[in-house]
């Protein structure tokens, strides 16, 4: 297996999962339906801050020298992010500590394979996510925040990326791929599981209207 094969195989199995969060519902549920410019913002900066707390703490104790490197080059890209967002709030707001499930569920990873797949799995929620950010900015006619979100999104899709490409030295068999692919689907059923639960508790259905 190679690193494009690995990632058409992961967004293959999690095609329904990963369609329902690039929905325009994706933001109602991470705001709990209040879309204010500021509620938004929060929401990014609280992800974009615990993005770079877990790659740190990899970064911190990875063995192998590429992955280690790159989860601090990715932790320094989060913070640059988490700054970038912090100043369309004019550093009036700090971000909550608190991860996400998505993010328990990485910080869980012990393996270098199964970090490089869980960040597969991140960064193709991460895309989507940014996406709905970059609308919900150009609907509101701010083509400046909309653009500083596009340039999120494309250097998030390029961890994935990475991670994958990464995945080629590491993985030594089916075993180690097969290691990377379950953490990236179950990275992303994280994110499913907290976005359905959170459409649930506001009385909508996470499953689109056919």
């Amino acid at each position: 297996m190679d690193a494009a094969e690995f990632q058409d195989s992961v967004e293959e199995s999690m095609s329904d999962e990963l369609e329902r969060l690039g929905s325009s519902k994706l933001l109602v549920a991470l705001t709990d339906a209040d879309l204010t410019e500021e509620t938004v913002l929060r929401t990014v900066a609280d992800s974009e801050r615990a993005a770079m707390e877990t790659v740190e703490s990899w970064a911190d104790d990875e063995e192998h020298t590429d992955a280690r490197d790159a989860f601090a080059e990715f932790c320094e890209q989060e913070r640059e992010h988490y700054d970038r967002v912090m100043t369309f709030l004019d550093g009036e707001y700090d971000a909550e500590a608190d991860a996400s499930e998505l993010h328990d569920r990485l910080r869980s990873l012990e393996t270098t394979a199964a970090r490089l797949g869980g960040l597969v799995g991140r960064s193709l929620v991460g895309e989507r996510t940014h996406l709905q950010v970059v609308s919900f900015f150009v609907n509101e006619g701010d083509e400046r925040r909309a653009d500083v979100f596009r340039e999120l999104r494309t250097e998030t899709a390029a961890q994935g990326d990475r991670s994958a490409e990464l995945l080629e030295t590491v993985c030594e068999g089916s075993e180690d791929w097969n290691r990377a692919r379950t953490a990236a689907e179950e990275a992303i059923d994280a994110a499913y599981d907290a976005y359905a639960g959170s459409l649930n508790d506001l009385g909508l259905d996470p499953k689109p209207i056919c």
